[in-house]
């Protein structure tokens, strides 16, 4: 892999082997991290529409709406109608439920392992600079 000083290639390579791990981990309960992602936000937001739901996620609504698609096909979410027609639901199934709880120790067991490889000072400075990075996307602190 050639080198670069590019910090946009540099956070994408490491983003691509950060989730692989994850990735190959969950792939025995058959989700990858992104699919995690989304179901333990809905989790956490307990019901949320799926505007305040792309909102939580940095997510555009046709790409959510695309993700929760296949979701919704694999009945690990069910989308029922808002307080208006405009305004959907996003609900966990039983099954997302099952599934979360299936890969939350598959999960764990990647950030023990990232912990491990970088030492618990290194990821909490690299979780307070990705915190810094986040925040560019809603303008200048």
């Amino acid at each position: 892999m050639l080198s670069t000083q590019c910090l946009c290639t540099q956070l994408r390579r490491a983003s691509r082997g950060v989730s692989k791990l994850y990735d190959d981990a969950l792939s025995a309960i058959g989700i990858n991290v992104a699919q995690y992602s989304l179901l333990k936000h809905l989790q956490r937001l307990e019901q949320p529409s799926i505007s305040d739901l792309a909102l939580a996620l940095g997510l555009d609504r046709s790409t959510l709406g695309r993700n929760l698609r296949v979701l919704e096909a694999r009945d690990l979410v069910v989308m029922q109608e808002g307080a208006d027609q405009r305004n959907r639901i996003v609900l966990l199934s039983a099954h997302g439920e099952q599934v979360i709880e299936a890969a939350f120790a598959a999960w764990q067991g990647v950030q023990q392992l990232l912990v491990e490889r970088m030492g618990a000072e290194q990821v909490d400075e690299l979780s307070h600079l990705l915190a810094k990075l986040q925040a560019f996307d809603s303008g200048p602190d």
